[in-house]
């Protein structure tokens, strides 16, 4: 049996939260607040209106992948006040699935530098708002600036099916990853 922690990262109101709930085989712990007077002006609610929560620490949960790989899922908050987290967050990770919310790519900007100035490999999922993709793959990968080895994937953090399909999208980028740079260490 091996365990693997994987970290879930995004921009406020991307869907991190419903993504590691959607598949954690636990009762998922989260760490959500209700929004008050204070973010008014601080966190745009313009593509969420409908948001009345926010996690301010993290989201955990637990899924098995087979029966040999269990991966333990840590949400990090997305607004910058709470970034000060990701740094003990990201400890002990093999990678990361940057969630996107391609209503406001701008907040992905944050996370994609987090990752890459980290060195720890990540991928990008574009979350299926009102079960649409209104941006083609390429498209995102230019604006974020991707490397074209990076993974982007459509998925909808509502679908478990479609969670784990990013989970296992991420596993393997990370293991390919490792074995790249394993092979540059021994030549």
């Amino acid at each position: 049996m091996t365990s693997a922690k994987i970290v879930v990262a995004g921009g406020f109101g991307a869907g991190k939260t419903t993504f590691v709930g959607s598949v954690s085989e636990i009762v998922p712990l989260t760490t959500e607040a209700m929004m008050t007077d204070a973010s008014t002006g601080i966190d745009d609610l313009a593509a969420t209106p409908n948001k009345a929560t926010t996690t301010v620490a993290m989201d955990f949960g637990r899924v098995s992948l087979d029966d040999d790989l269990i991966l333990y899922l840590f949400g990090t908050p997305g607004q910058q006040r709470f970034w000060f987290m990701w740094d003990d967050l990201v400890r002990g990770a093999i990678g990361a699935v940057v969630l996107a919310d391609t209503r406001r790519l701008v907040d992905s900007f944050a996370p994609v530098d987090f990752f890459e100035d980290r060195g720890l490999p990540y991928i990008v999922g574009l979350n299926a708002f009102d079960g649409r993709q209104p941006y083609r793959t390429e498209d995102v990968r230019e604006a974020l600036s991707i490397d074209q080895s990076v993974p982007i994937i459509a998925c909808d953090a509502r679908e478990r099916e479609s969670v784990k399909q990013s989970l296992i999208t991420m596993v393997e980028y990370a293991m390919r990853q490792w074995i790249a740079r394993r092979e540059g260490a021994a030549s």
